[in-house]
C-alpha cells in the first residue's frame, strides 16, 4: 500500500520564519520514510475545524513548487484543487510547470469547491453548486485538451480559449494523473469514471469504514461500466481521516486497519499530520508504519 502525507495546518512552532526550513524537512523526511505522495490542502484561509480564519494558510502551487526542490522521488499535488480558484487554462499550465521542474511528479487534485467565506472574502465568484459541477467537467475537458497537443479551441458553457497552448508539456506521458476527490454518487463519481485517474475517499472508522468505502467504490464501478472505463486502472485512495498516533504498536495496529481497505481495492492511504510540527510525524510513519505495509 502506497502512503501519501496531507499537510493542512501551518501553525508551525516558529511561526512564518519557519515555514521554509519545515516545508523543506517534510521533503526529506518524506524521502527517507519512503512517502509515495505529499500532498497541500489548497485553501486561501484554514477551515474553521482547523483554527481561526487569520491563521496560516500557504499558497498551494507555489508551497508545492518550493518541496519539488526538496523532495526527490513522492508525487506531488493538492488535495484538491477547487475548481474555483484558478481558471482552467491557467491551471493546466500551473501543473504542467510543477510536472517540468518536479521530474515528472505532479499529480492535479481536482474538486468542485465548497468553501463559500473564502470566496466572498478575497472577491473569487462562487456559482452555485450545480453550476461549479458544470465547471468542473469543463475544466477537466481543457486540462486533458491542454496535455494533448491539441492547441485548437475550446469552446464550452462557461470557459472559452481561442487557443490551448501549452508549452513545454508536462514530462508525464499521455499527462500526470488527475484525481478527483469527493463521494458524491451522481456527479463525482461519474466524473472519476469520465475523466481521472484516481479517487479520493474518507477513510475513517465513524463513517463506516472499509464497508463505506466498499460501497461508494461499487458506484464507481457501475459508473465506469456505463462510461466504458477499466475501473481497475483508477487508483483508489483514502484520506484517513481519524486521529493518529505513531508508537511501534500504533503502527502495527494502523496497519492491520488498513488490510480492510486493502480488501475492498483501496491501494493509497493519505495520512494527516497533528497540529505543529509535521517532520518527526513523517518519520513515526517511516520508523512505524511502512515496515508493517510494506508487501501488502
Amino acid at each position: 500500500m502506497r502512503v501519501g502525507i496531507h499537510l493542512v495546518d501551518f501553525r508551525f512552532p516558529g511561526g512564518p520564519p519557519s515555514m521554509a526550513a519545515t516545508l523543506a524537512g517534510v521533503g526529506r523526511a518524506a524521502d527517507e520514510a519512503g512517502i509515495s505522495n505529499v500532498s497541500l490542502m489548497d485553501h486561501y484561509f484554514p477551515l474553521p475545524m482547523r483554527g481561526p480564519a487569520d491563521g496560516p494558510m500557504l499558497e498551494g502551487y507555489t508551497a508545492l513548487g518550493f518541496l519539488a526542490a526538496h523532495n526527490q522521488t513522492a508525487e506531488l499535488q493538492l488535495m484538491v484543487t477547487g475548481v474555483t480558484y484558478r481558471h482552467p487554462g491557467l491551471l493546466a499550465k500551473i501543473v504542467s510547470t510543477l510536472d517540468v521542474l518536479s521530474g515528472g511528479r505532479a499529480a492535479l487534485g481536482l474538486g468542485a469547491a465548497w468553501f463559500e467565506r473564502e470566496h466572498l472574502a478575497l472577491g473569487v465568484p462562487y456559482p452555485p453548486v450545480a453550476e461549479r459541477f458544470e465547471r468542473l467537467e469543463e475544466t477537466l475537458q481543457i486540462v486533458r485538451q491542454m496535455w494533448s497537443g491539441d492547441d485548437g479551441p475550446f469552446e464550452g458553457r462557461h470557459y472559452r480559449l481561442a487557443e490551448t497552448l501549452n508549452s513545454p508539456q508536462p514530462l508525464q506521458r499521455p499527462h500526470p494523473p488527475i484525481m478527483i476527490g469527493g463521494g458524491g454518487e451522481k456527479k463525482t463519481l461519474r466524473l472519476v469514471a469520465r475523466y481521472a485517474d484516481a479517487c479520493n475517499l474518507f477513510a475513517s472508522p465513524r463513517a463506516g469504514g472499509p464497508a463505506a468505502v466498499e460501497a461508494k467504490l461499487a458506484v464507481l464501478r457501475g459508473h465506469c461500466e456505463r462510461e466504458g472505463t477499466d475501473y481497475d486502472r483508477i487508483r483508489k485512495t483514502v484520506l484517513y481521516a481519524a486521529p493518529l498516533e505513531l508508537g511501534a504498536a500504533d503502527g502495527e495496529r494502523f496497519a492491520e486497519e488498513m488490510t480492510g481497505y486493502l480488501a475492498v481495492g483501496v491501494t493509497e492511504v493519505h495520512l494527516v499530520p497533528p497540529p505543529g510540527d509535521p517532520v518527526p510525524f513523517v518519520a513515526d510513519v517511516g520508523e512505524h508504519v511502512m515496515p508493517h505495509l510494506a508487501g501488502r
